[in-house]
């Protein structure tokens, strides 16, 4: 049975190749081989299902600046999917986190930078009230939370392509623990999205 720690649910989401990378050996920012599969209905509902039930965004700051520049233009877009254009209007509203250590003030609105480590941060935004706390791909916060088994539900879509290197997302050394799959679904191109929640 899958029980529900205290406070609000950390959820987190990636896409990883079928050998276990979530990004190559070359360029860590070149998402370019995610494109083909992004686009399929099973990764948009798989998204949706993720961001309806979040009230924050957890961004790094890489990805909170890949993905505050160019969701935004997505609003309004001709011939946008209306599953993007509502994610798109989901992340502008919504409240955001960026963990960073560099930036000094937010250049997006409803942003708030947070100078701590992950755990910390996290602990302190799951005593807040509010729906679940969506990390969005950013995987040096994936990792941190992980590894301080502060994951209640991992997310991930998994694209039938091998890197051939580059980093991974597990790591050795993970607290031991089990997991119980809710959600499984096969789609176009070979997407496989998955969906576990942490048993505790």
């Amino acid at each position: 049975m899958t029980e529900q720690t205290t406070g609000r649910r950390v959820v987190t989401n990636i896409a990883l190749s079928l050998d276990g990378h979530y990004a190559g050996p070359r360029d860590p920012q070149d998402m370019s081989w995610v494109m083909p599969y992004a686009h399929t209905d099973v990764a948009r509902d798989h998204l949706t299902s993720l961001w309806e039930p979040a009230t924050t965004a957890l961004l790094g700051r890489v990805n909170a600046e890949g993905f505050l520049s160019f969701w935004p233009t997505v609003i309004g877009m001709a011939g946008a999917d209306p599953r993007d254009v509502g994610f798109a209007k989901w992340l502008v509203d919504t409240d955001k986190v960026v963990l960073s250590a560099t930036l000094g003030e937010a250049p997006w609105e409803r942003t708030t930078i947070v100078d701590k480590p992950t755990a910390e941060a996290v602990a302190e935004l799951r005593a807040t009230e509010g729906g679940d706390i969506l990390v969005l791909a950013s995987a040096s916060v994936i990792k941190a939370l992980l590894a301080a088994d502060m994951v209640d539900r991992l997310a991930m879509t998994v694209f039938p392509v091998f890197l051939g290197g580059g980093p991974r997302l597990f790591d050795d050394g993970l607290p031991s623990g089990r997991w119980e799959l809710v959600s499984q679904t096969a789609g176009e191109h070979g997407t496989l999205a998955l969906v576990y929640d942490r048993v505790r």
